[in-house]
């Protein structure tokens, strides 16, 4: 064990660890707590509800109904576990990966990246903001999931500042080497597009590389296993495999290389780096992913039907917009309408302020003790968000379920 980046590790003795546990606003605190902040934001991620709902959206393939096939839920622990072995190998705070990782892709739409493209582009007709999974994360543990405190009432999740940075940081889709944190602790405010800036911290830096090792070699197993890609496409991989000297790879032998290449490389001076073999290698492999897996034809129909199902049910939302009287409508409708209505008033109103209102629903409604982010829904802009916010939440299944009674008559 090489301990190489102990010096610069997320602990209390960095000189930006102030920075790093920096919260929103102070925690309420539970007596003998024995946990670290960043263990307790780890516990915090895991008890939520989005967290749970990563079992049942999709990670490449939509297949989440088989058990041996990729989802998004397993794809996170795969990250865990390579960012734990590479922190802990190099001396860095395994704790701060751990949260960092389990919370990474609380943002991802259903339907995997084709649900996420469709949500960007209903985000950029009607608001014209560009949505990325990466800055809906930190949306989402910043303004939409809520934790009980010790009197049940809900709040914010409020993590560290540390955590929070490496959600929205870790886009693992830009190709480079020698990755260094960034010396700023900035408004994470200013991230406009994914991966602008490099993660504050070494952990960060470490979940953002884990992240590329943990599905480059995950998708070609499930493409297998899927008969997705055959004898043909397979020989195209073992060809870019000799090239590198192995005579064969799989998921764990190719992240086996990757973790120890990655480790044995990299240091403060140099950052985080392959070396250029195995940084090449990568890059082919992540090309013939692209070509064989993610831009194959097979895909077509699952691209219109993830459409058809979350376009719908946008519109159908959207249809029961009434300006200043749309709090009123849904809140007549929760317990009398279709699934879809009724559990969209349910949600949505836990964001509204309704202190003018005066119901038994509304004073149950004082139990929560979150950002009120789509005020009075007094503006379409507001409501559409609202509509975005709990579209990208849905599991793939419940996304089919709501679009299944939509279509029954």
């Amino acid at each position: 064990m090489s301990l190489k980046f102990t010096e610069v590790a997320a602990n209390s003795f960095n000189p930006n660890w102030s920075k790093m546990i920096e919260r929103i606003k102070p925690i309420y605190t539970k007596e003998n707590d024995i946990r670290t902040d960043f263990e307790r934001d780890y516990t915090r991620i895991l008890h939520s509800l989005a967290y749970r709902r990563l079992k049942h959206k999709t990670q490449v393939f939509f297949n989440t109904h088989n058990d041996h096939i990729c989802t998004r839920i397993e794809h996170v622990n795969h990250v865990e576990s390579v960012s734990y072995t590479i922190a802990k190998h190099l001396g860095l705070n395994v704790e701060l990966t751990r949260a960092i990782s389990t919370a990474h892709d609380l943002g991802h739409a259903p339907f995997g990246h084709d649900g996420e493209s469709v949500i960007k582009k209903l985000s950029s007709e009607y608001l014209k903001e560009e949505f990325w999974h990466e800055k809906n994360g930190l949306h989402f543990v910043d303004d939409v999931e809520m934790l009980e405190d010790n009197n049940r009432c809900k709040h914010n999740m409020n993590l560290t500042y540390a955590v929070r940075d490496g959600i929205i940081s870790h886009c693992g889709e830009v190709d480079e080497n020698s990755i260094f944190p960034r010396k700023e602790q900035i408004d994470l405010a200013l991230f406009d597009k994914p991966g602008i800036y490099q993660p504050f911290t070494w952990e960060g830096c470490v979940v953002k590389v884990s992240d590329k090792i943990s599905y480059i070699g995950r998708d070609i197993e499930d493409a297998i296993r899927l008969k997705f890609i055959g004898e043909k496409e397979l020989k195209v991989f073992y060809d870019i495999a000799k090239k590198y000297n192995h005579e064969t790879l799989n998921t764990t032998r190719l992240m086996h290389e990757l973790i120890i290449d990655l480790c044995e490389n990299s240091s403060i001076e140099n950052g985080l780096k392959f070396s250029q073999d195995s940084l090449h290698m990568m890059d082919e492999i992540k090309d013939f992913n692209y070509q064989y897996i993610y831009r194959s034809e097979r895909f077509k129909y699952f691209k219109k039907f993830s459409s058809l199902v979350l376009n719908s049910i946008f519109e159908e939302l959207l249809s029961i917009y009434d300006g200043e009287n749309t709090i009123l409508n849904l809140i007549d409708k929760k317990d009398n309408s279709t699934t879809l209505i009724c559990e969209f008033a349910s949600w949505v109103t836990q964001y509204c302020e309704l202190s003018d209102f005066k119901t038994q629903f509304l004073d149950d409604n004082n139990k929560y003790k979150n950002k009120k982010i789509y005020n009075r829904l007094e503006k379409e802009e507001l409501y559409i968000r609202a509509i975005l916010d709990f579209i990208s939440g849905m599991t793939d299944q419940y996304a089919i379920k709501i679009f299944n009674e939509l279509i029954q008559f």
